[in-house]
């Protein structure tokens, strides 16, 4: 309970960034939602419409919703310019708001179309116009409905924002996907409780606020609405009142080894005067992305990803070549800078448990050809649309029993338990010796090299000064002690934060 309650004490930053999310959608979705309810009820067209389309956004899983909007965004950058943000704040608000839609519009449709025909009849009768009746007899009546409606949307948005990580926006889904990453219980349930203690408490102060639209007693709804703006004034100001304009940001992928040398970066630019911000959990296309555009300033890529993600080559021309040409493609397309490798390899190799290949004679991928068949081989959540993974399907004509997906962790759990047989893994990671494992040969050479390499934005490769606070970090760090640095944070017992391993990592390497 004490590493719980010191985990939920560092969630000061995380929880007021998840408050200013959620209320930005919700308020976003309110004001989008009541006037469409009002044409709604005047059209039934117009509410067929809006209806089915909200209720269509309903069948969209929040994280996919969340993530298309990055490519939306991309493509509007070419009409309204360099400066609309393509990762963060904008989309998570965007697609949350469309989130909240439903609640708000159906409670609102309804109540309009629920109200006692005499009552609008009589204001009719004495007169009133359209915006009167609407102002002094329809938005009373169905206040306290709208606000059920509210409160639905409110606990919908604040549970989906832990979903805005995975595109770069600082939320309460930082410590989950951090804890889900190396089984940190302890993380995911500090992440877990913020959350869904929020949503509680949002939803009893909005709850206050509908029993007093129902009863009609303004200090009631007054009061409830009053202390929900006092939490959002809370939040802005630990966001916003003491905080570094001039930050530095490190993104991170969504495994240990990239949240560890993010770490690792952070705690270098500190030393050397810097202030940093941490954006963890993005997909390799979102960070590259986020780089290239200026939306992060920095992270760590491999050559392979790049290679085959961005450059979309399926050729090997060997690792120095590779890399240059990488390094030339950067500077005349997106403008980043690859600053240079780190001095070890991260590369995709397919694993299997060291008794079972021992037993069989497996030491390389043509081995396990006639195999296959009978298989199950597990991957991480993109390894199975990356043209490695067809690269090397095809290279060996592989055709697997079954192919499942797992979290980078998971992944070896499963291998462990027999849920998979073959699993790509990652050659630095200190789990294949913790483990006993055996990675397979690729004889055709169908995987490219994986250097890890620094990558900077356009603007950061351009700060003098933040280069010469990276360079040290050139060629520093061996495979031996990424390796070690990646076990401290995964291993089953006496876990080490992603600081501590940095720390680790620095002395190690000499830094």
């Amino acid at each position: 309970m004490e590493g719980l309650g010191t985990a939920m004490f560092a969630l000061g930053d995380k929880l007021a960034a998840h408050v200013l999310l959620s209320a930005a959608a919700l308020a976003l979705g309110i004001a989008v939602a009541l006037p469409l309810a009002v044409w709604a009820s005047r059209s039934p067209p117009v509410a067929k419409i809006a209806l089915g389309f909200a209720s269509l956004v309903q069948t969209i899983p929040a994280l996919a919703l969340l993530a298309l909007f990055f490519p939306i965004l991309l493509s509007l950058r070419a009409v309204f310019g360099e400066g609309l943000p393509t990762l963060g704040f904008l989309p998570a608000l965007l697609a949350l708001a469309l989130y909240a839609l439903l609640p708000i519009l159906r409670n609102a449709v309804t109540a309009q179309a629920q109200l006692d025909p005499g009552v609008l009849e009589a204001a009719d009768a004495v007169g009133m116009g359209s915006w009167q009746k609407l102002r002094l007899v329809e938005a009373p009546l169905a206040a306290p409905f709208v606000m059920a409606g509210i409160r639905t949307a409110a606990v919908w948005t604040i549970g989906a924002a832990t979903l805005a990580t995975t595109i770069g926006q600082p939320s309460l889904g930082d410590p989950i996907f951090a804890g889900l990453q190396t089984q940190n219980w302890v993380l995911v349930l500090a992440g877990c409780i913020a959350s869904a203690g929020l949503a509680m408490l949002t939803d009893a102060l909005l709850g206050l606020a509908e029993r007093g639209f129902a009863l009609r007693k303004r200090a009631l709804w007054l009061g409830g609405l009053v202390a929900v703006m006092l939490g959002i004034g809370a939040a802005l100001f630990v966001q916003f009142g003491a905080r570094d304009q001039d930050r530095v940001v490190i993104g991170a992928k969504t495994f240990s080894e990239q949240y560890v040398l993010a770490r690792l970066i952070g705690q270098r630019l500190k030393a050397e005067g810097f202030a940093v911000e941490y954006r963890d959990g993005l997909g390799s296309a979102v960070a590259h992305d986020a780089a290239a555009t200026g939306a992060i300033d920095l992270y760590v890529d491999y050559t392979g990803t790049i290679w085959t993600n961005q450059l979309k080559r399926t050729d090997n021309p060997g690792r120095a070549e590779m890399y240059e040409e990488i390094v030339r493609w950067e500077s005349e397309t997106s403008g980043a800078r690859v600053l240079g490798r780190l001095g070890f390899e991260n590369a995709y190799g397919f694993a299997m448990r060291g008794d079972q290949a021992r037993a069989q004679g497996l030491t390389s991928l043509e081995d396990i050809i006639p195999l296959a068949p009978q298989l199950v081989i597990g991957g991480d959540p993109e390894f199975f649309e990356r043209p490695e993974w067809v690269a090397v399907r095809d290279a060996y004509r592989l055709r697997f029993r079954d192919k499942r997906t797992f979290s980078p962790t998971f992944m070896y759990d499963a291998l462990q338990s027999g849920e998979a047989d073959v699993i790509s893994a990652y050659t630095s990671d200190g789990r294949i010796a913790a483990d006993g494992l055996t990675v397979l040969d690729d004889p055709q050479q169908a995987l490219p090299s994986y250097d890890a390499v620094l990558v900077l934005s356009p603007a950061a490769g351009r700060n003098e000064a933040l280069v010469a606070a990276l360079q040290p970090l050139i060629g520093a760090i061996d495979v031996e002690a990424m390796r070690a640095a990646n076990f401290a944070v995964d291993r089953p017992d006496n876990k080490q934060s992603f600081a501590q391993a940095a720390r680790e990592l620095a002395a190690r390497s000499g830094l």
